[in-house]
């Protein structure tokens, strides 16, 4: 029997709202880009996050992290709290909520730890490798800014070593250090964004759409070498994406996200061959097939209307506005998540008639 993986990263019930103006001069309305998403993820493994533009993926990778301080939820970070907005009800090692006297739910409370000792621990690789590089400094001085804020080379010589180290680690030579961001492609800089995040020997990181700005002949490229990387360094990864094909690869287990709360997770297996939610299944129909013959013979879930806006969803179900199956019962009550499966939850009034 295999021994239970040790939890790195866990979010409970996290929240991130941002104010925006509203119809009213004098009121402030919310988006609510991130709304009660939890998940956990084990040491040494990758979860992705799929789901259109606009989810809410890459606002929970950020939280996540606290580039945005939440609005609400808890972090756990190696068992240590490193957020906790007082208002999630604590719960014991089989996952049942801790009771007081009384009988009512005991909360946490309220934690903001100082996220500097956790710098070095969690990183992340931005999106797009033309806007996250300071066209100002040097690679060498990109990657080595981060050695110096923590402190990691006790002489020029030694920082110089790491950063040529990790340069060469990522596919590129130490001729690269003394060159800056524009004598590169797009795919160079993103190996320099990869490289800037090893610079600290971090054991979490968040690859917020690494891909996506790059060609099809170097998205592989550099999928591989995080594969690499992960296998010999022993990372944990929350990997966003909206290509599910490329998310089904790279990662153990999937969640997909739509309108800022998760509708469906389970193993990339599952969530391939056995989804039950109707969004979910759009998604993997739209997956191009290399066999033109079944390409042919797969039905393409195409879904109509637009994307509510986050500022004022739906009641019930957010997806129940482009839901084929969507009743009076899902726009006024919002779909329990359950487990539907070994590990398989989903968020849905209507699984039966789903699958």
């Amino acid at each position: 029997m295999m021994a239970e993986q040790k939890i790195l990263v866990e979010v409970k019930n996290l929240r991130q709202y941002f104010e925006v103006p509203g119809k009213d001069f004098f009121r402030k309305a919310k988006v609510k880009a991130v709304d009660d998403v939890s998940f956990s993820i084990p040491k040494g493994s990758t979860l992705g996050l799929v789901g259109e533009s606009g989810c809410g993926k890459t606002t929970t990778g950020r939280t996540l992290i606290r580039l945005y301080e939440p609005t609400g939820g808890r972090i756990v970070y190696d068992g240590e709290t490193i957020f906790d907005s007082g208002d999630v009800p604590l719960t014991d090692a089989d996952g049942k909520p801790v009771l007081d006297a009384h009988g009512k739910p005991v909360c946490g409370k309220k934690v903001k730890a100082n996220m500097l000792p956790y710098r070095r621990k969690m990183q992340i690789v931005f999106q797009d490798p033309y806007a996250s590089l300071d066209p100002r400094m040097t690679i060498g001085e990109i990657v080595g800014e981060a050695i110096d804020i923590h402190k990691l080379a006790a002489t020029p010589a030694e920082r110089r070593e790491k950063i040529i180290r990790m340069l060469e680690r990522v596919g590129l030579n130490s001729e690269h250090a003394n060159r800056y961001p524009h004598e590169f492609s797009g795919g160079q800089r993103q190996r320099v964004g990869i490289a800037r995040a090893l610079a600290v020997d971090p054991e979490f990181i968040v690859c917020d759409e690494p891909i996506s700005a790059l060609d099809v002949s170097i998205q592989a490229q550099v999928i591989n070498m995080l594969e690499d990387l992960q296998n010999e360094f022993g990372l944990t990864y929350l990997f966003i994406a909206h290509d599910l094909s490329v998310v089904k690869h790279i990662s153990k287990r999937i969640g997909v996200m739509y309108l800022g709360k998760l509708v469906e997770m389970g193993t990339s297996s599952e969530i391939a061959f056995h989804c039950c939610h109707p969004y979910t299944k759009s998604l993997i129909s739209a997956i191009p097939v290399a066999d033109p013959v079944l390409s042919r013979s797969m039905k393409r879930i195409v879904l109509e209307g637009d994307i509510p806006s986050p500022v004022n969803p739906p009641s019930g179900c957010r997806f129940r506005t482009r839901c084929p199956y969507a009743d009076k019962l899902c726009a006024e009550k919002e779909p329990e998540w359950k487990e539907v499966g070994n590990g398989h939850f989903c968020a849905c009034h209507h699984l039966e008639k789903v699958t």
